[in-house]
């Protein structure tokens, strides 16, 4: 969702009145801030639910117990990696554009979407890999 903002308004404000830096710093806060606070509601209303499901479930009204092993351990870290590397392709992809005489906003504009897409992507990488298992090694 936050993408799509970010895109929708990204590409009409180019479209109308090219890049505003006023207008265009506003914009990365609210995507920077909208993120933020949506992976904070996110996690817990996703913990809320969970535990309202494990109460459902069990019949009982004790906390389930979240155990992290290696397992999960390792799926975070392949996922993370994966978002570093999405991330800093996008870096060098803001910095090509900015040596190839593009303006430096639209450096920035770049390096804030690459940011969100590399977050996208890790968590798609993390599910990912809890459905397919990760292989040690």
């Amino acid at each position: 969702m936050i993408l799509c903002y970010y895109l929708f308004n990204w590409v009409q404000m180019y479209q109308e009145e090219g890049l505003n830096s006023a207008v265009i710093f506003r914009l990365w806060v609210i995507v920077i801030v909208a993120g933020i606070l949506l992976t904070i509601l996110g996690t817990i209303l996703t913990n809320i639910v969970l535990s309202i499901a494990h109460a459902i479930k069990t019949q009982t009204n004790t906390e389930p117990r979240f155990i992290e092993d290696e397992r999960d351990k390792l799926i975070e870290l392949k996922g993370v990696r994966v978002a570093y590397v999405t991330f800093s392709v996008g870096v060098l992809i803001a910095m090509i554009t900015f040596a190839l005489g593009q303006p430096p906003l639209i450096m920035f504009s770049l390096i804030v979407l690459f940011s969100v897409i590399a977050e996208i992507i890790g968590s798609i990488a993390q599910l990912h890999l809890y459905r397919r298992g990760v292989q040690y090694g």
